[in-house]
């Protein structure tokens, strides 16, 4: 399987076509980006005018990023053997399938794939920010009316989507040209374009012959199989992150200017898809700022893709996404803090190494220190269980909603109640769950040998990954920042921090491997440790996800959602009048059934609209020529505004909410909507 580049010519191509398409998939989504952003702040995001563009973009780019990419030269058996190509590709594939099988219509806004997918709605009919609220079409203003929801903040007379536009930008041309199907029928293929990375990023760290095992654990994880089944920001994410590494690794190592600028590019750019990419690629900067110090060419290219990729992300939150910018205020004024104490270090760094050069990190025994070190922050976050309880006080409605979401699953679940816990403290035994116990501690011991190396200025390949890695790892375990019920938290983990922990789990036992054959004690007991330690990676991940993979969840949302909007019809305006169809509602009936759609505001301690404002409103929306519909979740809703009846039912299942413990299964979940047509106009 190791042959050398430069001796055989086909095991050559071989290598090359490795390295080649497990960078490929993130080249065209920065190619996709690049061309979508200026048309979304232009306001017009339209299939033709994008795809026009794109596709001389992305031959540019695939054709100069491609051709500078080239397999790592080294002896013999190294990057040649077809049969890793194919086995990469296999695994991607197949896990592809399976998540195209498994695939969920999750486009009813109860949690964040759903705004996702009615956001990309709205972008594929019509191209641009914010939405018009439309209020002429009820007759004008109403204190009784409003049309904001989850995720979609209502600023005057207009909503603002709350998520960055990265992922949205991806999907709505699918959904433009092929209908919602193929829109969500995306996610399974990015899926697998970030398992193929992943695989290429495991063959330039730990080694080819491992680049289908590397690809198959990440495939085998649920987190994994969770953001390629529903419209998840992180997948979009994860080939950027993926695809940035593996292009600077190339870069660096062939001092390669272009797979350098476009590695910086598609490291920047996850910030468009999650606004949580500014906290992973700090590490990026200082990487960067190292480079320049050193003279080495790829340094200069590299801080200007990604500054280029990062400026675009957060211009993309400062006009189009404000308000979730205001809402994540108390992480984000932090980070940008953090992130600019970050540059100046790194430029004060960067001119004191360029003078003096390189620190001795031998000094004080720092070597011997790694690996105990690394092996105390892990023990840290295991105990963190029993010496703290991380609590948050709402201080909004969104958090007074999770305290309300955590307090309603502790009766569930029978657990003592305490709404304000966020469970944060268990976030290394969240990874546990889904990797298993001998997955972390593999990943804990080569964390600790390769921080010795890189102390010692070996496996210098591994500088970047190793810190980008750790950095978000650490980050991420000690503040998760999500709503903590299980898998929905696990989604904060498939980012960096389980790709991240599963590279070094492997690179632990191919070093095992190697160990063994240095040892003397031959191929068969090397080939022992290796197919052992592959196992006790990969199985604890198949067992939690074995009672999950093969369960679809939330089926049969488009079909009634097409119905109902066929039943709504024609020049109508859409009042709901009770609060939690109008949470999950009211943007899907705007966007997708493409008429103008309000909420009627429900007292508190009341489950619908008072009927005289439902009747007020109604008669201005007759005055106004248009015909209203009442929106409510059953018959009593609806039935003192004229004929109804229902026209939504859904009755399937949703990811389990657990909090203490992995998921094992899944949850029934019964959705209903009933319309009346009001016939008095008053």
């Amino acid at each position: 399987m190791d042959d050398t580049t430069s001796e055989d010519p086909g095991a050559s191509r071989a290598g090359v076509a490795l390295a080649r398409l497990t960078v490929a998939p993130a080249l065209l989504l920065v190619s996709w980006l690049a061309v979508g952003l200026p048309l979304l702040m232009a306001g017009v995001f339209t299939p033709g005018p994008a795809i026009a563009l794109f596709v001389p973009v992305a031959a540019l780019v695939l054709t100069f990023g491609l051709r500078a990419v080239r397999p790592p030269r080294g002896p013999a058996g190294r990057w040649g053997s077809w049969w890793t190509v194919a086995g990469v590709l296999a695994v991607a594939a197949a896990f592809c399938v399976l998540q195209l099988l498994m695939c969920s219509e999750q486009i009813v806004v109860r949690r964040d794939p759903a705004s996702y997918f009615n956001f990309a709605t709205w972008l594929a009919g019509h191209g641009s920010l914010p939405i018009p609220s439309m209020r002429q079409a009820f007759g004008g203003a109403d204190p009784a009316l409003s049309f904001g929801s989850p995720a979609f903040y209502q600023r005057g007379n207009v909503l603002v989507p709350q998520f960055m536009a990265g992922t949205p930008m991806i999907l709505a041309p699918v959904g433009r040209l092929a209908g919602p199907y193929a829109m969500l029928a995306v996610m399974p293929v990015i899926g697998a374009l970030a398992v193929l990375s992943f695989g290429g990023l495991t063959a330039r760290l730990v080694g080819p012959r491992w680049a289908p095992v590397g690809a198959l654990a990440l495939a085998l994880t649920w987190p994994m199989m969770m953001i390629s089944r529903s419209i998840y920001s992180e997948t979009a994410a994860l080939v950027l992150m993926l695809g940035g590494l593996a292009l600077t690794l190339d870069a660096v190592r062939a001092d390669r200017r272009l797979p350098a600028l476009f590695g910086g590019l598609a490291l920047g750019l996850t910030i468009l898809v999650r606004i949580d990419g500014l906290r992973d690629v700090l590490p990026v900067v200082a990487f960067a700022g190292l480079l320049v110090a050193l003279r080495r060419r790829t340094g200069p290219p590299l801080l200007i893709g990604l500054v280029a990729g990062a400026g675009a992300g957060l211009l993309e939150a400062y006009v189009k996404s404000r308000p979730y910018l205001d809402y994540e205020r108390a992480s984000f004024i932090p980070l940008l803090y953090i992130a600019a104490a970050v540059v100046v270090v790194t430029a004060v760094a960067s001119v004191l190494v360029r003078r003096r050069g390189l620190p001795d990190l031998t000094r004080f025994r720092m070597p011997d220190l790694a690996v105990p070190a690394t092996f105390a922050v892990m023990a840290l976050f295991a105990a963190r269980p029993d010496f703290q309880t991380v609590r948050r006080v709402p201080h909004n409605p969104d958090d007074q909603a999770n305290a309300a979401y955590i307090a309603a699953l502790q009766r569930a679940l029978r657990l003592p109640f305490d709404p304000n816990r966020q469970y944060s403290e268990l976030s290394l035994h969240w990874v546990a769950w889904y990797i298993g116990v001998p997955a972390v501690l593999l990943a804990t011991i080569g964390a600790g040998l390769l921080a010795r190396k890189l102390l010692h200025r070996r496996r210098t390949d591994w500088a970047l990954p190793y810190a980008v890695i750790v950095w978000t790892t650490v980050t991420t375990l000690w503040r998760p920042g999500i709503t903590p019920d299980q898998p929905w938290a696990s989604r904060r983990l498939a980012g960096v921090v389980l790709p991240g922990l599963l590279l070094f789990a492997l690179w632990t036992v191919a070093w095992a491997m190697r160990r063994a054959r240095r040892l003397g004690y031959g191929r068969q007991v090397a080939g022992t440790v290796a197919v052992g330690g592959a196992l006790l990676v990969v199985v604890p991940a198949v067992l939690t996800s074995a009672g999950l993979m093969f369960t679809p969840t939330e089926q049969g949302e488009v079909a009634q959602a097409r119905s109902m909007c066929r039943q709504i019809g024609p020049n109508a305006s859409v009042l709901i009048v009770e609060r939690v169809t109008a949470d999950r509602f009211t943007q899907l009936v705007r966007g997708m059934c493409g008429v103008p759609t309000g909420r009627v505001v429900v007292p508190p301690g009341s489950n619908s609209a008072p009927v005289a404002d439902v009747a007020r409103v109604t008669k201005k929306v007759f005055a106004a020529g248009r015909r209203p519909v009442v929106l409510g979740a059953d018959a009593v809703d609806v039935a003192p505004y004229g004929p109804f009846r229902q026209v939504f039912h859904v009755q399937t299942r949703r990811d389990s909410g657990n909090l203490v413990a992995a998921p094992k299964g899944t949850w029934s979940l019964t959705i209903n909507v009933w319309m009346a047509d009001p016939v008095y106009g008053g």
